[in-house]
């Protein structure tokens, strides 16, 4: 089932414009020319709205707190996509729950980004959300502003997700996970590739060397003790 999207704009030309655009990218968009009309649909069924605020008679902040106290869409991401660029009017929308802001005229490149950052974000909330109601919510292991989450398999640096190859989330999770310890190459080795009887010491030099280049000022941290083997040092 493809994602849903609900456009809320009063312009007929924006919303044709983001319908044709966010289509690209595989989402089923719907249109709405008013506050109104967008709460005579199942808005329960969307995934995400985008909202102008100057409307009709119900202005996209009147509509968002509507959608904030309204069953089912309590938790639906909200876009707020305005030609209001003022501070004020960016930290009210965000103080409302709004999970962006995007001011017109806007770049259709920039707004399919933040859509699909903003979808990402949600998508991820939502696996917590119901890790934790299942008793398998494993908390993320943070260092300074290093992220490890062990239940999206994602490493983070100030919020940027590093492209980490399943062995290295591996490594880097045991190391970090047992910080301040140096390992033998055979222990890695047994924590980290189990049973593969195919992988050498070398491969553990290796895999931790790229590990090092991708983890850029937090590298240093992985330290090598000659003659012992490996660690992760606060």
């Amino acid at each position: 089932m493809r994602i849903k999207i609900l456009v809320v704009d009063d312009e007929e030309s924006v919303c044709e414009l983001m319908k044709f655009n966010l289509e690209k990218d595989g989402y089923e968009v719907d249109c709405a020319y008013s506050a109104e009309e967008a709460l005579e649909k199942d808005t329960a069924s969307y995934s995400l709205f985008i909202l102008d605020i100057m409307m009709g008679r119900l202005s996209g902040f009147d509509l968002a707190k509507r959608l904030r106290n309204t069953s089912g869409t309590e938790n639906t991401p909200i876009m707020f996509c305005s030609a209001l660029d003022e501070l004020d009017d960016k930290v009210m929308g965000l103080n409302m729950g709004a999970d962006d802001y995007i001011t017109k005229p806007f770049n259709l490149t920039e707004v399919r980004a933040r859509v699909r950052s903003v979808l990402r974000r949600s998508h991820i909330s939502q696996e917590v959300a119901a890790n934790i109601a299942s008793g398998h919510y494993e908390p993320d292991i943070v260092f300074h502003d290093l992220r490890v989450s062990r239940n999206d398999k994602m490493v983070y640096i100030a919020g940027e997700q590093l492209q980490l190859t399943k062995t290295e989330y591996d490594l880097l999770l045991f190391l970090i996970s047992h910080r301040n310890r140096i390992y033998t190459r055979d222990e890695i080795l047994k924590n980290v590739w189990a049973d593969d009887v195919n992988v050498t010491n070398r491969t553990v030099d290796t895999n931790l060397a790229r590990l090092r280049k991708k983890l850029g000022v937090y590298g240093g941290n992985i330290q090598t003790r000659q003659g012992f083997g490996y660690g992760f040092k606060d």
